[in-house]
């Protein structure tokens, strides 16, 4: 069917103003000042008066299969639900594993890749987790990523992190040379998804990689930025030598009272001293523990990410810290699926209809379409979940 949202204040993520925006199936026809349908096939028309009009936003971390949990077998958290990410305007995610690679497997994460896409969702993920040796689905990582149509790369490898292997200079360099050899022959980006973790050694990790070998720095794709001031410093510095980061929009209150800065707030520290906005991203982080510890290491407290922090933090970027509209949703958007090697996260002519109606006041999603398929309308869900 054909459907057309009228006189829409359209951003794709740049601001194009007022637009009206025509698709069909599931790819966007035509975008024009004024579209008039002449036709006896079946149409509808949305009223885009009081809405911006912005891609499908892309979360480029969930563990949609469930994370393991710090706090023993019991805390392992649960499975995402197709709602938990369409209500808050996510059209794509893409899963990895992290803490826990043996009772949570890439089996099960591909599965659920393929669930959420059978249920209408862009579901893709990472081989590998936070360990090495890299565990992976089939025989190597070249395998995983060539072969298997949802593994687009590799992670989230752990450095600078209690929790993790210690990686050394060769481990890692070997495994962003795999991924990144395996993207070239398949078609896809390869990125190194890099879980930072407190430690002091920061992301000069990556910075050796680099320096020792032909890697770039835009293979690796670092997450948790803004656990404090002096990561969120090392991170800028990582950007200027060409880099991205990404800020993690789920946190917990003893962490922000303990130095983290909100998603939000670290996007926009980084604009302000001049950080290329095409490399700041933000995700949710959703359905993963959020285990807090103290100084010691020592468990103190748990959490469980939520992919609705995404909408939470682009919303306190525009509203609080006065990040341009079309900067914070590039952060959401654009700039998530170029660093992974996706043709997502943007509005044009040939594209996939993933789109999301945001109120203009609130910035809360009004209607959300994926693939063309209407999946939000009036906040409430059009299409739920096999379980939801």
């Amino acid at each position: 069917m054909l459907t057309l949202i009228k006189n829409v204040e359209l951003f794709t993520p740049k601001k194009l103003g007022k637009r009206d925006v025509l698709f069909a199936g599931k790819t966007i026809l035509a975008i024009e000042e004024d579209i008039e349908i002449n036709s006896n096939l079946e149409f509808a028309i949305v009223d885009g008066q009081g809405f911006i009009l912005a891609p499908g936003f892309v979360d480029s971390l969930v563990h949609f299969s469930g994370g393991g949990g710090e706090a023993g077998f019991a805390s392992r958290t649960p499975q995402m639900n197709l709602t938990d990410a369409t209500l808050y305007g996510i059209t794509t995610v893409i899963g990895a594993l992290g803490t826990d690679d043996v009772s949570r497997t890439h089996t099960d994460l591909v599965a659920k890749a393929k669930g959420l896409k059978q249920e209408g969702l862009n579901a893709f993920c990472h081989t590998g987790s936070y360990h090495l040796p890299i565990k992976t689905l089939g025989h190597s990582i070249r395998h995983d990523i060539m072969y298997i149509d949802e593994i687009i790369g590799v992670g989230e490898v752990a450095i600078a992190d209690h929790r993790g292997t210690q990686p050394s200079v060769k481990e890692l360099t070997t495994i962003a040379a795999e991924a990144r050899t395996a993207g070239l022959l398949s078609g896809k980006r390869g990125t190194v998804s890099i879980h930072v973790g407190t430690g002091v050694e920061h992301l000069q990790l990556l910075h050796e990689v680099a320096l020792s070998s032909e890697i770039p720095l835009s293979q690796f794709y670092p997450t948790h930025m803004n656990r404090n001031a002096e990561l969120l410093t090392a991170g800028i510095a990582f950007c200027k030598a060409g880099g991205t980061i990404d800020f993690t929009t789920s946190t917990t209150e003893y962490d922000l009272a303990n130095g983290e800065l909100a998603a939000a707030e670290a996007l926009a520290y980084c604009l302000d001293k001049g950080v290329n906005s095409q490399q700041l991203t933000m995700s949710s982080d959703g359905h993963a523990s959020l285990p807090i510890y103290n100084e010691q290491n020592h468990l103190v407290g748990f959490e469980v990410g939520s992919e609705s922090s995404l909408l939470g933090a682009f919303q306190q970027a525009v509203q609080q810290f006065n990040v341009p509209l079309d900067l914070a949703l590039q952060s959401i958007t654009s700039n998530p699926a170029r660093i992974l090697g996706l043709n997502k996260g943007e509005i044009s002519v040939g594209r996939d209809a993933d789109l999301v109606l945001l109120d203009a006041n609130t910035l809360t999603p009004h209607s959300v379409w994926c693939n063309g398929q209407k999946m939000v309308e009036s906040h409430k869900p059009l299409v739920s979940g096999f379980f939801s």
